[in-house]
C-alpha cells in the first residue's frame, strides 16, 4: 500500500483538516477525535458509524506517525427512558433512573442495564479491530471529575439560558421528517430507533422550571430525574430541587454533590472543552438548526472557552432485507448480527468506502452476496495491479489498521457457493469437506478451517436469513412421474450429462458441462458463442434438472448443487 497511501478518499482529507486544527489549537498534544454511544438498548448498526468515522480519521493519523487517541463517551448515566420490546413491563418502574441504576435484562450476566448493552458492542468493535478508550459517564460524574464544569454551568446559566433563546423559537426544522419521508418503512423504522437512542432524545434543556437550570439532579429517594430545581446559590453552591415522582426535596452543596448531570446541550460541549476534542461527527438529529451540535458550538466557546471540535454529519445507514435476528428483539440490527453472517473487513469495507454524507444500506438478504463478489473482484483486481487507487484505499483501511491486519479466510471461495453449500448440506462438516474438495481438483480444501471464518458466516447467513421457501431440499427418490414423461430429447441430454460426470467432475467442470449438453444436443461446437435460441434450450435444460432434482424450477447455481448431490445419487435422480 505503499504506492497510494497518499491518495485522497474522505478519510485523509478529514485526517489533513484534524491535524491541521489540533496543531493550531493545542501544539504538542495528542490529537483527540471521540464518539458517543448511548447504552439504552443493542447499539445498531447506524450507532456504529458514529464510531467508524473517527476510528478511521484517527486511524489515518496513527498512520502518519502522530499520536492520537479516540474516545468513545458510553452514555451510561443517562435515564432510561421506555421499556423496550420484549422486556417486562415492570421496568416502567425503573424508567428516569440512570442506566447504570436499572437491573440488566432477565438472564443477564451483567450487574446493570448499561454494561449488559455495553458487552455486545465492546466484543463487535474488538473483532473490527477498533482501538480506543471508554469513558463511562457515570464514572465522571459520580467521582466529580465534572465539579469543576458543573459549577461554572450553573454560574454561567442565564448566559446558557440566552444562548438556548436564541433557537427555541425556531421551531423543529423539517428536515428531518423530509429524510424519513424518502425512506422505506423497514429503514423509516431503523431511523426513528437511532434517534431514540441519541442523548438528546426526550431530554429538556434545563427550562422545565421556573428559572433556568442546566443541570438535572436524580432524586435522594426514588434515584429518578423527575425532579426541577427550585433554588441555587452561587456562593453556596446550595442547590434545592423537588421531585414529582414523589414529592421528596432536598437541598445539596453541589460542590459535594454527585448524583446528578448536566442537561444534554451543555454536557455535550462541556465534554469537549474537557476532553480537548478535535474530530466528533454528529448523525442528522443534531446537525440540523437549533440542535445539539449547532448550540453546543456556541455554549463550548461562550461558556467553557473551547473550541467546538470538526464535525462532519453522517447519514443514515439503512438494512437490505429483514434482519431477523434482531427483529425478534424488537431492535434494529446491530454490530454483531452483522458479524455474524460477514467477515469484519467487509463490515468496515462499508463504512470506509462511503463519505459519512452518503448513505448506504448493510445487506442481511441475498445482496450479501453481490457484495461479497464485488470484494472478491476488488481483491483480485488488487492483486493484478489494476484496482483504482481510492478502491485500494479503502480496501486498506478495511483490512488493516495502523497496528494490526485484521484475520482473513486463507482460502477464498465465493460467499454465493459457500452459502449454497450449506443450504444443501445443512452444515453437515463431512459433506461439506467433500464438495470442497472437488470444485477444484488441482487446490483441493483439505480442511475446513481453510475456509473458515467465511464458511461459518455463510452457514449463519443461511441458517438465520434465508426465506424458508428459498432452502433446497435435494429429493431422496427419483421423481418417476417426472421420469416417465420425458421426451427422447430430454432423456438423450440428461445420457450427455451423466456420461460426462467422471470427466468433469469440478465446478468449473460442471459449469462447461451443464452449458455444453444442449450446445451438443443442438449440433453445435463447445465454443458457440450464447444466442437467444440457446440460451432457451439451456434455460430449459437447468429446469429439467432442477425439477429432477430438488422439485423446483430454479436453486443453487447448477455446478455447485451437482457436486453437493454426488454423482451416483445424481444418476439415480436422472434416471441414468
Amino acid at each position: 500500500m505503499a504506492e497510494v497511501a497518499g491518495a485522497v478518499d474522505w478519510v485523509s482529507r478529514f485526517a489533513d483538516e484534524v491535524i491541521a486544527e489540533a496543531e493550531r489549537r493545542s501544539p504538542g498534544t495528542p490529537v483527540v477525535c471521540a464518539s458517543g454511544l448511548s447504552p439504552s438498548g443493542p447499539v445498531h448498526l447506524g450507532n456504529l458509524r458514529e464510531v467508524m468515522t473517527p476510528h478511521l480519521v484517527a486511524d489515518e493519523i496513527r498512520r502518519r506517525g502522530y499520536e492520537v487517541e479516540h474516545l468513545i463517551s458510553w452514555d451510561d448515566f443517562d435515564r432510561f427512558r421506555k421499556v423496550p420490546a420484549g422486556i417486562d413491563e415492570s421496568w416502567a418502574d425503573h424508567i428516569g433512573k440512570p442506566l447504570t441504576s436499572v437491573p440488566a435484562p432477565p438472564g443477564s450476566r451483567f450487574p446493570n442495564w448499561a454494561e449488559h448493552f455495553k458487552a455486545a458492542m465492546i466484543d463487535s468493535l474488538a473483532e473490527l479491530g477498533v482501538r480506543y478508550r471508554g469513558i463511562s459517564q457515570t464514572e465522571m460524574y459520580t467521582s466529580g471529575a465534572y465539579r469543576e464544569q458543573i459549577l461554572l454551568a450553573m454560574r454561567e446559566r442565564r448566559r446558557i439560558d440566552e444562548i438556548l433563546d436564541r433557537y427555541r423559537t425556531k421551531g423543529r426544522p423539517a428536515g428531518k421528517q423530509k429524510q424519513n419521508a424518502k425512506l422505506d418503512e423497514a429503514d423509516a423504522a431503523a431511523a426513528a430507533e437511532a434517534a431514540a437512542g441519541s442523548g438528546a432524545a426526550d431530554e429538556d434543556d434545563g427550562g422545565a422550571g421556573s428559572g433556568y437550570y442546566p443541570y438535572k439532579p436524580y432524586c435522594g429517594r426514588c434515584g429518578k430525574d423527575f425532579t426541577t430545581v427550585t433554588a441555587y446559590d452561587d456562593e453556596t453552591t446550595a442547590l434545592t430541587y423537588v421531585c414529582a415522582e414523589d414529592g421528596f426535596t432536598e437541598t445539596v452543596l453541589l460542590s459535594e454533590f454527585n448524583r446528578g448531570k448536566l442537561v444534554w446541550k451543555v454536557d455535550w460541549p462541556m465534554r469537549w472543552a474537557f476532553e480537548g476534542v478535535h474530530f466528533e461527527p454528529s448523525g442528522v438529529d443534531h446537525s440540523s438548526p437549533g440542535s445539539s451540535f449547532v448550540v453546543g458550538g456556541q455554549i463550548v466557546a461562550e461558556v467553557f472557552a473551547g473550541t467546538q471540535p470538526i464535525g462532519p454529519m453522517y447519514a443514515f445507514v439503512g438494512i437490505s432485507g429483514q434482519a431477523k435476528m434482531s427483529s425478534s428483539r424488537g431492535g434494529a440490527p446491530t454490530p454483531g448480527d452483522a458479524l455474524a453472517i460477514m467477515e469484519a473487513p467487509l463490515l468496515r469495507w462499508m463504512y470506509a468506502r462511503r463519505r459519512p454524507n452518503q448513505s448506504f444500506k448493510v445487506a442481511f438478504d441475498a445482496e450479501i452476496q453481490r457484495l461479497y463478489d464485488e470484494w472478491d473482484a476488488l481483491e483480485a483486481k488488487i492483486a493484478a495491479g489494476t484496482a483504482a487507487p481510492a478502491d485500494e484505499v479503502a480496501h486498506d483501511r478495511a483490512a488493516r489498521t495502523a497496528t494490526t491486519t485484521l484475520p482473513v479466510t486463507p482460502v477464498r471461495i465465493s460467499y454465493r457457493t459457500l452459502a449454497s453449500i450449506a443450504d444443501i448440506t445443512t452444515g453437515d462438516d463431512a459433506q461439506t469437506l467433500r464438495i470442497l474438495s472437488d470444485l477444484d481438483p488441482e487446490q483441493p480444501v483439505t480442511d475446513l478451517t481453510q475456509v473458515r471464518p467465511r464458511l461459518d458466516k455463510a452457514q449463519t447467513w443461511v441458517n438465520t436469513q434465508m426465506p424458508a421457501d428459498a432452502r433446497t431440499r435435494v429429493r431422496t427418490e427419483p421423481d418417476k412421474e417426472l421420469l416417465a414423461a420425458l421426451d427422447d430429447d430430454q432423456r438423450e441430454s440428461l445420457r450427455l450429462l451423466a456420461e460426462g460426470l467422471a470427466a468433469n467432475w469440478s465446478l468449473g467442470g460442471l459449469t462447461t458441462l451443464v452449458y455444453g449438453v444442449p450446445k451438443k444436443m443442438a449440433g453445435l461446437p463447445p465454443d458457440t458463442s450464447p444466442t437467444p435460441e440457446l440460451k432457451v434450450a439451456q434455460r430449459s435444460f437447468f429446469v429439467l434438472l432442477y425439477r429432477a432434482v430438488i422439485g423446483k424450477e430454479t436453486g443453487p447455481r447448477l455446478p455447485t448443487l451437482l457436486l453437493a448431490v454426488g454423482a451416483d445419487r445424481l444418476r439415480t435422480l436422472i434416471g441414468q
